[in-house]
């Protein structure tokens, strides 16, 4: 994460979400809550897009 890249929202977060997550993610602060889950989202979707590039280019073969 750099910091020239922050900025400033407001924004309205039903609050026992936000709660539920942090603790889900281990963040100490709302601010760091909605960091990692964004960071989750993204790798997620990098994810999702890597095995979409890939479906149907390989071969699965049983191993047991």
């Amino acid at each position: 994460m750099t910091t020239s890249a922050l900025r400033h929202k407001h924004v309205q977060l039903d609050q026992r979400k936000l709660d539920r997550a942090r603790r889900a993610l281990g963040a100490r602060t709302e601010t760091e809550t909605l960091h990692r889950a964004l960071d989750l989202v993204v790798s997620e979707a990098d994810i999702d897009r890597a095995l979409r590039a890939g479906r149907g280019k390989g071969k699965l073969r049983r191993v047991f």
